[in-house]
């Protein structure tokens, strides 16, 4: 019977390990003009830039998972620096596309990191909602 609580603390320290590499890597994906070149939607413009701010967010929302799974603070506290964190990772990764060479401008860059923001507040509450789950598998 002891072993079954170690397993499930093992698969969730799998689980948050894969998370924190899942968003290194997007951090890189995104800097990749492959990648950006690769998953841009053909078809008409505006729809392209609506799905793309939709996976945006999502990406985003992964990120603000993997900080709200650490933080051990209140609902309001871990939404808000869930989001601050991702807030930053994507203004993070818009100074770093300006540095390579990005071509967008300032308000492109401020749509990019309000995705990010939305994607925070998403993945935190996604994360708030499992919390009683997470805390089962981690005693």
């Amino acid at each position: 019977m002891r072993e079954k609580p170690r397993v499930q603390a093992a698969l969730t320290a799998v689980l948050g390990f894969g998370l924190k590499v899942a968003a290194a890597m997007l951090f890189f994906v995104a800097l990749s003009d492959d990648v950006y070149v690769t998953t841009l939607p053909v078809g008409h413009y505006h729809l392209a830039i609506v799905v793309r701010k939709l996976y945006s967010i999502g990406a985003f929302a992964v990120v603000g998972f993997v900080i709200a799974r650490e933080l051990r603070s209140d609902a309001r506290a871990t939404v808000l620096w869930s989001t601050a964190g991702v807030s930053l990772f994507s203004a993070a990764i818009e100074v770093a596309q300006c540095a390579l060479g990005g071509r967008e401008g300032l308000k492109w860059n401020m749509i990019d990191i309000l995705c990010g923001s939305i994607g925070g507040i998403l993945g935190a509450s996604i994360a708030l909602l499992l919390r009683p789950r997470i805390r089962r598998l981690r005693t």
